[in-house]
């Protein structure tokens, strides 16, 4: 070791060094090896375990050869120079001037960031930037044994490689499968894998619809600058002509993106059909934050036929926010369309503006504790102006809230609070209810907790908290339709609230008694389990409150609410809703289990028949999607959704993935069973290749093969 130490110090001073001295290097070379002789015609030989070092490129090679008279490097292999961090190159023999910026080598093969494999006869490099490799073969593939063949491979004339722009260009290139040709391209480009964004072709895909027929999409990417760039797919099939669309920019304080398609088809011969959804996101400065989207379409069914969402009320918004840490502001202006068939956009409620601003004081008087004061307005407004079905309404409205909590030795928490509220309604179109009206809303409420907590062997802990609350609301409901709490549900987050409708136009009054009880278990091994039971009881009942909701009586339904979560990743949550006479008011479930091979969910949701709620049929539907991971590279998945009350499928859907170090393929198969009037059944297959090792496909490190001894 000393030796070594002691020559690569004196091969400092050699000519190497001088050589990275007189091109303005600042780091000298290095060599190091196992014997170095200079010879009377001044040639430095190094040899047995040569590595050199200079400028950020390290090589390792049996001998090198240095001749002052050429100012040239005689290289003998195995080598290996590992260039930066995303390229190496591995040769039998190779010929290169000092700076290590021009030269040939024989027998090469270079890999660029451990991905794409290059192998040729010979490599010639060139000012340092180019790598010309001839009679060369590229794969990403590995490649077992010396009768190995790769999955798939390009084998071309010649090709070059820019080291500055990250590109690839073959001459006479043609593309193998199991080293079988099946396809001649005489000169092609290709991203190498450090470059991360490239103007060219994406790898397409196949889509095969019973309605649209099978087509293909090729999406091609140009760069428009370092911040933006748009993405333009040709859609082609014997039913459709469709051009989509992508455009993203990203500026310094925010980012846009703009998704849409045009289309011309046999299904509607005689119309252009499209969309256009667009999302974007600012930050103004002094926490202030703009944000918008918006969902235009030309017809109802576009969407769900082409796969574009699968929505049926689309909605535009603009909103500007400010949270610190005592104020909250949203000001924002929402328009919605629906494409429901049983619905007409005249008569629904449109236009939305919103305006909520809340701030909070912490009071340090005699009564302590902290007070909310908040402003409120909000318009929705219908397109028609028929009396009635043409209904605008406007609310303005103040609100202040005082509250503060105690805890006592004994572990009694008891929590208060108070508060007044003032809306103002203006209706126009409906003569039914008064044109102007107000409320007025005083409440008050004290809230009592007292949690047992119990500690067991090896760190197992269960608690036990019973909870009541008494509250009053005041006051009188003004003379205003319901249009915004048409639907109300009972849950765990309003249990403790003093008004359980969704919006101010209407609000719980009187006289309420709320229990509850919740038991949460963590075991010492890790999982978990909870139950949460409450139940209102009121003085008067609510007439507002839909049959459904668990709140119509004065004494409201059971409120059941569960959770499970084990340590190898299940988890289990329900909620249901039981009156006295054990019917179910609503129910609702969802599990999943997921691990490194497993990525399972299910959910049940039953709602019974409500005609307040226009739910004529009891909807009882069960859904499911999860994924499996049978092998190191094979994963199945699949979703389904089942109305269990109409005994009908309502989708399906199947997938069918292959990963591995240079390739992914997946396979699709959904089936949409409509049951609209606008939109007819139809099943849709997709099928997309990708290969892996360029940046278009980018990495698949984690799926590589190993080949077996």
């Amino acid at each position: 070791m000393l030796r070594r130490l002691l020559l690569a110090l004196c091969c400092a001073l050699a000519p190497l060094s001088l050589a990275a001295q007189e091109a303005g290097t600042d780091d000298p070379a290095l060599l190091v090896a196992d014997t170095v002789v200079v010879t009377p015609d001044e040639r430095l030989i190094a040899e047995g375990n040569v590595e050199a070092l200079y400028d950020g490129t390290r090589i390792w090679a049996r001998r090198i050869t240095y001749a002052r008279e050429t100012d040239s490097l005689i290289i003998e292999g195995p080598i290996r120079i590992d260039d930066g961090e995303s390229i190496v190159i591995l040769a039998d023999s190779a010929e290169l001037d000092s700076d290590l910026e021009n030269g040939l080598l024989r027998g090469a093969r270079m890999v660029l960031d451990q991905q794409l494999q290059l192998a040729a006869v010979q490599l010639a490099r060139v000012e340092g930037r180019y790598t010309q490799l001839s009679k060369v073969t590229v794969t990403s593939c590995q490649i077992c044994g010396p009768q190995g063949v790769a999955l798939w491979s390009i084998r071309a004339r010649r090709a070059i490689h820019d080291e500055a722009a990250q590109q690839l260009y073959f001459d006479g290139a043609t593309f193998r499968v199991l080293d079988v040709p099946v396809m001649y391209i005489p000169r092609l480009r290709l991203p190498d894998p450090t470059l991360e964004r490239a103007r060219g072709f994406l790898f397409p895909s196949i889509r095969t619809t019973t309605e649209l027929g099978t087509g293909i999409k090729l999406p091609y990417f140009i760069p428009l600058g370092d911040h933006a760039d748009i993405t333009v797919t040709p859609y082609l099939s014997q039913e459709t002509r469709t051009l989509e669309l992508r455009y993203r920019q990203a500026f310094v304080n925010g980012d846009i993106e703009l998704n849409g398609a045009v289309t011309r088809d046999t299904l509607l011969p005689d119309e252009m059909r499209g969309y256009l959804f667009g999302e974007g996101f600012f930050d103004l400065g002094n926490r202030y934050e703009l944000s918008f989207n918006f969902e235009v379409t030309t017809d109802e069914s576009y969407l769900s036929e082409y796969d574009y969402s699968g929505k049926d009320r689309l909605d535009s918004e603009i909103s500007l926010s400010r949270t610190t840490r005592n104020t909250s502001l949203l000001a924002e202006l929402v328009h919605y369309n629906t494409l429901r068939d049983n619905e007409l956009n005249s008569t629904q409620p449109t236009i939305i503006p919103d305006l909520r601003y809340e701030r909070r004081y912490q009071l340090s008087n005699r009564l302590g504790g902290e007070l909310r004061l908040g402003l409120l307005g909000h318009s929705h407004i219908r397109y028609s102006e028929n009396n009635g079905s043409g209904r605008d309404v406007s609310r303005a409205g103040a609100e202040a809230d005082w509250r503060n909590q105690w805890t006592y030795g004994s572990g009694l928490q008891i929590a208060a609070q108070a508060g007044l509220a003032f809306d103002q309604f203006t209706t126009g179109d409906d003569t039914s209810v008064a044109a102007v009206d107000s409320s007025v809303t005083p409440s008050a409420a004290l809230t009592f907790r007292y949690p047992f907590l119990r500690s067991g062997a090896g760190g197992a802990r269960q608690l036990l908290e019973p909870v009541a609350q008494i509250g009053w609301v005041g006051g009188r409901d003004a003379d205003v339709a319901n249009d915004e709490s048409t639907r109300q549900e009972l849950d765990e987050g309003n249990l403790l609230s003093l008004s359980r409708f969704p919006a101010e136009d209407r609000r719980e009054r009187g006289l309420a008694t709320v229990l509850g009880l919740r038991f949460l278990h963590k075991a010492a091994s890790g999982w978990e389990a909870g139950l949460s039971v409450g139940r209102v009881y009121r003085n008067a009942q609510n007439d507002d409150f839909t049959a459904t909701s668990g709140l119509d009586e004065a004494t409201s339904d059971w409120l059941f609410a569960t959770h499970f979560r084990s340590t190898d990743g299940l988890y289990i949550q329900s909620r249901t809703l039981w009156d006295d006479t054990g019917e179910v008011s609503k129910s609702a479930a969802r599990g999943a289990w997921s691990n490194d091979r497993v990525d399972l969910g299910a959910s049940f949701i039953l709602l019974p028949a409500d005609s307040d709620e226009d739910r004529d049929e009891k909807v009882a539907e069960w859904s499911f999607d999860g994924s499996y991971r049978f092998s190191r590279h094979w994963t199945v998945s699949g979703d389904a959704q089942y109305d269990i009350a109409d005994n009908r499928a309502v989708e399906a859907g199947l997938g069918l993935a292959y990963r591995n170090e240079c390739i992914e393929a997946a396979f699709t198969a959904d089936r949409t069973f409509a049951d609209s009037s606008n939109l007819d059944p139809f099943t849709t297959y997709g099928l997309t290749v990708t290969l892996k090792g360029f940046s278009t496909g980018g990495d698949a490190g984690s799926y590589s093969r190993t080949c077996r001894q």
